[in-house]
């Protein structure tokens, strides 16, 4: 499911379908450098877009690919015939999640990419007895990145903006 446009790299494509209400900007140039280091530190090989997009288009792939009519804030789809995939992000949902928080939209940004990253290398919160949990918490100290999707869902007790995945009822 590519989004379309200009592709700066053949194996990467970031794409910001969403001014969304957030002030602050993404910086492309620092999202695009730290998926390439955050997949190369995951061993995810093959294609990549990365979509940053509306709550609502978000909430329609979830509906869409899991019939769960709720926006969320990230969903990972992948490639059916190669390694690699598609990450959708919910801008609306990650800039609240990074006021909230106290960091920025881009670090924000980053830790949904590298949650997303590590479903689309076959990683699953859910079933796997915390080896994603695990790995997340050591690829996000190695990236220089504050706590974890998975460990801050933990903390809180709260499903807030949980995450989804379109195949093998996954969460990304």
């Amino acid at each position: 499911m590519k989004w379309g446009g200009p592709v700066p790299s053949p194996l990467l494509l970031i794409d910001v379908n969403d001014s969304g209400p957030s002030s602050e900007e993404i910086s492309h140039r620092e999202l695009s450098l730290f998926t390439h280091r955050a997949r190369r530190a995951v061993g995810l090989r093959g294609e990549l877009s990365v979509r940053i997009t509306s709550a609502r288009e978000v909430q329609q792939l979830n509906r869409r690919f899991r019939h769960k009519n709720k926006p969320t804030d990230v969903l990972s789809f992948p490639s059916l015939a190669t390694e690699g995939g598609d990450i959708a992000i919910a801008r609306q949902i990650a800039a609240e999640n990074a006021r909230a928080l106290g960091h920025s939209l881009n670090t924000e940004l980053k830790i949904l990419i590298l949650h997303g990253l590590l479903h689309l290398a076959g990683f699953d919160h859910e079933s796997d007895n915390g080896e994603m949990t695990a790995l997340e918490s050591q690829l996000r100290k190695q990236l220089g990145l504050p706590f974890g999707l998975i460990e801050r869902t933990e903390r809180s007790g709260a499903q807030r903006g949980s995450t989804e995945r379109k195949r093998g009822g996954r969460r990304a």
